[in-house]
């Protein structure tokens, strides 16, 4: 494994050395001028190729489909137009349903741009424009298998959507349109507001509040937490169960006549409504050696507590998975 590992290294390295990366750059400039969708055509692994990178620029904002060059010549070349460009992947050059595809596509007047690793192929000569993607050998011992060639055309791809995305200055929130669902998409559209418990749910008391007094309220509430806030509801403070467990060992039964105010940790950290849910986790985990359960959330304009967001409720949402096991402990520390 270790000699393969390091040919397949030597091989992509002598891509990124040969590469004509001036006739990568007009491709992008194609690309970028183009007023229709972008195709991209491949047969067997370069199949698979084309359509990895149309649905990486699709979700990146170009639009992008696979043809399959078997239907295009059984009806689906009816959806090119002239304001749109074909991109054929094959290794060789030579497949013959790409050749036979090339004078049809032309009729239709799209532009054809060829990615080949082979520089006097047909294909090339067939096509507008065309990129070269250098190839040593395949790292099959036979030299057939494309286990080299199709991961050169998968760099060159992924690279490409790169390339347009900093050129179309394509933004988180654009990205975030596009991936609604699953795990991406929560992470940069789910807010703090959408999982914090607020309103009566959130335990608040107050810091000449008897630990005795609020125990009660603790158990009720189901938060892991009392937030200790002062008359204008601003946050002074934070008592969690795992606050109770040490001030229990600290204290023993005197602990019940002690005040919130003696007993809270005072410098807690925090986290505004509007910001990501993400963000509340990472602040939460920002300390390792004492991650923390839950999180005061503070209005952005007053300072006053409007809720409380917990780990709990992040991992329920499928935001993230974690091993809720390497703490137990729900102590507030100073950020």
């Amino acid at each position: 494994m270790r000699k393969l590992f390091r040919e397949q290294q030597k091989y992509i390295n002598t891509f990124f050395d040969t590469l004509d990366v001036d006739g990568a750059e007009e491709v992008l400039e194609k690309f970028l001028l183009c007023r229709g969708v972008i195709f991209f055509a491949g047969v067997g692994k370069s199949g698979i190729v084309a359509q990895k990178i149309a649905t990486t620029l699709t979700s990146t904002g170009t639009r992008a489909l696979t043809l399959s060059p078997t239907d295009a010549l059984h009806g689906d070349i009816g959806i090119i137009s002239e304001d749109d460009i074909v991109v054929m992947i094959s290794k060789s050059g030579e497949t013959d349903e790409l050749l036979t595809l090339i004078p049809y596509i032309r009729n239709k007047g799209a532009h054809i741009i060829g990615l080949v690793s082979n520089a006097n192929s047909r294909l090339v000569k067939a096509c507008h424009q065309s990129v070269c993607l250098p190839l040593e050998k395949e790292l099959c011992p036979y030299d057939l298998v494309p286990a080299t060639s199709s991961v050169l055309q998968m760099i060159f791809g992924d690279v490409l959507a790169v390339a347009m995305m900093e050129a179309k200055k394509f933004s988180l929130d654009d990205y975030a349109k596009n991936h609604p669902a699953g795990r991406i998409g929560k992470r940069i559209t789910l807010k703090v507001s959408d999982l914090m418990v607020a309103g009566d749910a959130v335990p608040i008391c107050s810091a000449d509040d008897k630990l005795v007094d609020v125990l009660v309220k603790l158990s009720d509430k189901r938060c892991g937490c009392l937030v200790i806030t002062d008359d204008n509801g601003r946050l002074q403070g934070i008592f969690t169960d795992g606050d109770l467990r040490r001030a229990m060992q600290s204290f023993g039964p005197e602990v019940m006549d002690k005040l919130m105010g003696e007993l809270m940790e005072s410098s807690p950290r925090s986290i505004n409504p509007q910001e990501l849910a993400w963000d509340a986790m990472k602040i939460m985990e920002s300390d390792q050696k004492h991650p923390i359960m839950v999180l005061p959330v503070l209005d952005g304009d007053t300072g006053g507590v409007v809720g409380i967001i917990k780990m709990h409720d992040i991992v329920q949402s499928g935001l993230v998975s974690i091993n809720t096991e390497k703490s137990s402990d729900a102590r507030s520390v100073k950020s």
